[in-house]
């Protein structure tokens, strides 16, 4: 059986009901990050200070699970509102290097807390 390890950035609001990261099998598995700083506090700003946020959060998973964005082989991303697709995809080739990784990304019927962005990814161990 594979070996499963659970990973949580210090970097993160610690969550009784997920991990930040599963490795198991050679991947890294991250959970979803919502626009929210090192305290859990929604940032303010629009959808493209929250789709940073939200790929910084991302940042702070991979580094505790020693990984980085050279490894991430697929980025699924959450949005209230699929009209703030080319908005966002602005501020995700800024912040995710070439090559890019696979991706999916759709409208959400509805994200926790009301959230208009939230993002996970799978990386290389």
């Amino acid at each position: 059986m594979a070996s499963i390890h659970k990973i949580n950035s210090l970097e993160r609001p610690q969550k009784p009901l997920y991990s930040h990261a599963v490795k198991v099998s050679g991947l890294i598995f991250l959970s979803g990050q919502v626009p929210v700083d090192k305290e859990g506090n929604p940032v303010a700003g629009d959808i493209q200070a929250h789709t940073k946020q939200c790929l910084s959060n991302l940042t702070d998973v991979l580094n505790a699970a020693n990984s980085s964005w050279d490894k991430v082989v697929k980025v699924n991303i959450y949005l209230k509102d699929m009209d703030d697709f080319d908005r966002v995809n602005e501020t995700y080739i800024q912040f995710v290097p070439e090559p890019r990784p696979a991706r999916t990304c759709i409208q959400a019927g509805r994200l926790p807390n009301d959230f208009d962005v939230e993002i996970e990814a799978i990386a290389a161990a």
